[in-house]
């Protein structure tokens, strides 16, 4: 009769080799879970039923959209018109070009929810315009790679519905409220961290802007901003499901992009396209193996092992807490973010509960440290998209950003402990 320890065994060095033999995530959860099965002789055939089930879930459509409405704002050429709008506010203070690269990956970010994105479509206009300012290259990468993890916290973002699906359930408006007081800490610790920087340095302050340009700024970038608001506002008012708000906003983002301002030709709509499906597809394959993982991994009663193992270690919340951040800190560098918050929700929110700790203040804690992970190498994709654009090296890149990333870990550890700074807004619109 097949030993469960033997199979936990199978089930966690099967993932663990292929991983570090560089198997894709997605093939290696289900590599692993049919050498499991096949051990527990279980009909393999229950992979497939479980991808398949994965995959049924309605809420799921709304990561299309919300890709698609992301894709669409950065190939209509919306960036440079919420840097302006962004410099309007903060630019005419010190190292104003600094602040205006976070605040302005806070809105695109908002509007994306991918912190590639960002960092690609900010980073694209503001680090160019730094450096032509006086700004070490080093600093503008630093500056805008930290400032692009905004996008994955600050709502609407696909990660939240992600995290939603994989924790069976949890309300996905409530993820979105959960994250406004966590991105408004985050951008307010970069802006800080930014100004410490700049007036030691001796940056300069931003360029005065002309009363008279005020009002079109403001309202081509409000109107810019206006896919947030229909997503954010459909979900919250119960007005539309997040699938019904991320359509709406996809059809807006298109009108606004490509026949409003026709800084694209509708020939490039092909090619958003593409790139949505093409990300869809990775997305959707990676959600369908996790849930076949996922279900090994219940069969097996993995999660409750994990918590018990927890809670024989401490019965103090706040070393469990610890343990925890520290092991997503780890684990963050090696694993990207779709696969980490698919293969970590089943195991470590169990955890969580256990020490009556709320699933949606774990989403927020779990998303806020995937994100950090996405600066750190070797696979810190925001890292290196960064440095691609400044022409740094990644070495460069990573001392410019550290100061950030301190930063980033202390609002981390508040958000962790401080519950009502992420529960405060959901509980008030219960």
């Amino acid at each position: 009769m097949p030993d469960q320890t033997t199979a936990i065994w199978i089930l966690c060095l099967s993932f663990a080799v292929l991983l570090i033999l560089r198997f894709p995530v997605a093939l290696t959860l289900v590599a692993s879970s049919i050498l499991t099965l096949w051990y527990l002789d279980i009909p393999l055939v229950v992979v497939g039923q479980q991808m398949i089930q994965g995959i049924t879930i309605y809420s799921l459509l709304a990561i299309p959209f919300f890709i698609l409405t992301g894709q669409i704002l950065g190939e209509g050429g919306l960036a440079n018109r919420i840097v302006n709008l962004a410099n309007l506010f903060v630019g005419r203070i010190r190292g104003g070009l600094a602040l205006v690269n976070s605040v302005a990956c806070m809105f695109f970010g908002n509007l994306s929810g991918s912190a590639v994105a960002d960092a690609s479509a900010i980073g694209s206009v503001m680090i160019p315009l730094m450096k032509k300012k006086g700004y070490a290259a080093d600093y503008c990468v630093g500056v805008t790679i930290s400032s692009a993890i905004q996008g994955v916290v600050v709502p609407p973002s696909h990660n939240l519905v992600l995290y939603a699906i994989a924790a069976g359930g949890v309300s996905i408006s409530g993820l979105f409220l959960a994250g406004i007081v966590p991105g408004i800490i985050l951008l307010s610790s970069l802006m800080l961290t930014s100004y410490i920087i700049a007036v030691k340095k001796g940056y300069p302050k931003g360029d005065p802007v002309v009363k008279a340009q005020i009002p079109g700024i403001l309202f081509h970038g409000l109107l810019s901003f206006t896919p947030a608001v229909i997503i954010l506002g459909g979900i919250i008012s119960g007005w539309a499901t997040a699938t019904e708000s991320g359509a709406l906003a996809a059809v807006y983002s298109f009108l606004l992009a490509f026949l409003v301002y026709r800084e694209a030709s509708l020939k490039q709509m092909w090619p958003v396209l593409v790139r949505t499906f093409r990300t869809v597809l990775m997305v959707f394959f990676l959600i369908a193996a996790s849930q076949a993982f996922g279900w090994v991994m219940a069969y097996l009663h993995l999660p409750d092992l994990i918590t018990k193992w927890f809670l024989s270690v401490s019965d103090q919340p706040w070393v469990i807490l610890l343990m925890i951040n520290v092991l997503l800190l780890i684990l963050g560098a090696p694993m990207d973010m779709a696969p980490m918050i698919l293969i970590l929700t089943p195991v470590l929110l169990p955890v969580c509960k256990a020490i009556g700790m709320d699933p949606i203040h774990f989403g927020i804690v779990l998303i806020f440290n995937a994100g950090m992970g996405l600066l750190t190498p070797p696979v810190g994709t925001v890292l290196f998209v960064g440095c691609a654009i400044g022409k740094v090296s990644v070495d460069a890149g990573t001392r410019a950003m550290m100061p950030f990333f301190l930063a980033m870990l202390v609002v981390l550890f508040m958000l962790t402990y401080i519950p009502a700074l992420s529960m405060w807004l959901p509980n008030m619109f219960k």
